[in-house]
Parts: C-alpha cells; sequence; structure tokens
C-alpha cells in the first residue's frame, strides 16, 4: 500500500468503530501505520485509552478517543457530532455482534438488538459520513460483512441475515458513491480469532488472527467490492460458491454450525 497516497485519499482522520478490540482495534493499528490520525469508538473507555495511547507513542498520530454505545438513541449522530471539527476520510464501521443456537430460543429483545447495530446503526453512520466523504470528493467506507452473508445459516440465522444486509449494502453503495470519489469496500472474513465467539456463544476449533484482516482489507478499498481476508475465508467461500448450490450451502453450513453449537444442548 503506497501510505502517502492512502493518506491523501482516506486521511486525515479516519474513524474506527468497535476499536477496543479484535477486527477493530487491528483496523486501528494498521491505519495508524499509515500515517492517519484515527477516532477510536467503543464501550469501553479504559480500553480505548490504552489503545490511543500506544498509537500515539508507536506511530505518532493524534487520537480522539469517544467512548459510546451506538446502540443508544441519537448515537449515530452524536458521533458525527463529536467528529464534526475534522476532517474524516475514512469510516471503519466495526462495531457489531453475533448470536448463536435455535432461533426460537434466542431472546428476541437480544436479536433485535443485534439487528439495530449490525444493520441500522451501519446504514446511519454509512448516510452520515457518506455525506460528509462526498461533499469533500474523497474517501472511503468499510463495511463488516462475512463468510457467513452468502446464504441462509441455521443456529446463526439473524446473524447471517444481518451480514447479507451489509453485503448488499456495501455493493450498492460501492457502485453508487464512486462517481462521488467514494470507495466502498465489504470485508467478509471467515473465522477470526477474536472476542466475538465468546459473546456469540460459538466454539471455533480453528480460525485466524484478527491482524489478518485490517491490512488485507485496507489494500482493497478503491480496488474491489468485496475482500475475503486470510487464506481461510478464501478457501472456504471458494470451495462453497463454486461446488455447492446455494440450496446445499445452507444445509452445510448448518452441519457446521452445529458442530461449531454442539455444547448448547439440543
Amino acid at each position: 500500500m503506497n501510505t502517502a497516497r492512502f493518506r491523501e485519499k482516506y486521511g486525515p482522520w479516519a474513524v474506527v468503530t468497535g476499536a477496543s478490540d479484535g477486527i477493530g482495534r487491528d483496523f486501528a493499528r494498521r491505519l495508524a501505520e499509515a500515517g492517519v490520525h484515527v477516532v477510536l469508538v467503543a464501550r469501553r473507555a479504559e480500553r480505548l485509552e490504552a489503545l490511543a495511547a500506544e498509537l500515539s507513542k508507536s506511530h505518532g498520530v493524534s487520537t480522539r478517543v469517544v467512548p459510546m454505545d451506538l446502540s443508544g438513541p441519537g448515537a449515530a449522530e452524536a458521533l458525527v457530532s463529536a467528529t464534526s471539527d475534522l476532517e474524516v476520510g475514512l469510516l471503519v464501521a466495526a462495531a457489531g455482534f453475533g448470536t448463536s443456537g435455535p432461533f426460537l430460543a434466542a431472546d428476541v429483545s437480544r436479536e433485535l438488538e443485534m439487528v439495530h447495530i449490525n444493520c441500522s446503526v451501519v446504514t446511519e453512520l454509512s448516510h452520515r459520513f457518506g455525506r460528509r466523504l462526498a461533499d469533500r470528493g474523497r474517501g472511503g467506507l468499510v463495511l463488516m460483512s462475512s463468510l457467513l452473508a452468502f446464504q441462509g445459516v441455521p443456529r446463526a440465522a439473524t446473524y447471517a441475515a444481518t451480514k447479507a444486509y451489509v453485503q448488499t449494502l456495501a455493493e450498492a453503495l460501492h457502485l453508487e458513491l464512486a462517481p462521488l470519489g467514494v470507495d466502498v469496500v465489504a470485508c467478509a472474513p471467515g473465522p477470526v480469532k477474536t472476542g466475538f465467539e465468546s459473546r456469540a456463544d460459538m466454539q471455533m476449533g480453528m480460525g485466524l488472527p484478527a491482524s489478518s484482516v485490517g491490512a488485507a482489507t485496507l489494500a482493497a478499498l478503491g480496488r474491489r467490492t468485496t475482500v475475503r481476508p486470510g487464506w481461510l475465508s478464501k478457501v472456504l467461500e471458494l470451495s462453497l460458491a463454486s461446488t455447492f448450490s446455494r440450496w446445499l450451502r445452507v444445509r452445510i453450513m448448518a452441519k457446521v454450525m452445529q458442530g461449531m453449537t454442539s455444547h448448547q444442548g439440543a
């Protein structure tokens, strides 16, 4: 990646949601390595402060910590307001969570919270920051899809549906915003070892580190519609998409999820 060109197009500031751990933290580190100043957004202020100190010390960039629960009313608007004095060139919408298990056994309020965070908040942030980037004439949006976005996934039905929404949103915005100078990429990783699996109550026997995601995605921004970072994501998607119909992929994913949630019981 040409860091000078990247800073010119997507700097001087980037906003990263979900920055306190996992994939969001990796994005923040990669952006700081490229010399982009970073707004760090998540619920846990102490983790954000520690990351901000690390990035400033290691890379000499400026940071702004915005402790915020994006599920709250008016949160997206408040985040835009909290960054109104900055020239933001990039939004990385990495905040989100998943659930797993039988759909009818799920806590419906938690499922709806997931739909809100993974879909509604991403839509609002994309719209609000997208308008700022379009007015500026350049910039980018990174939206978090998933390997699960490309077919229904029993025992992760709602989560997969939210990622299908994000995937199709990103595909549309990739074309719609390009004439305005705004690049959009969907990041669709496979299994990644973060705090995600614990919150989703899943057991992953195999997964890539979060550090496999950020660099590949930022390198693809402006070049591709969808990026599948890491060898595991590419192998899984290629084998599923090229070999099996969508009908059969749903059944294969049902078997996979059965194994990853077998500890939950029937």
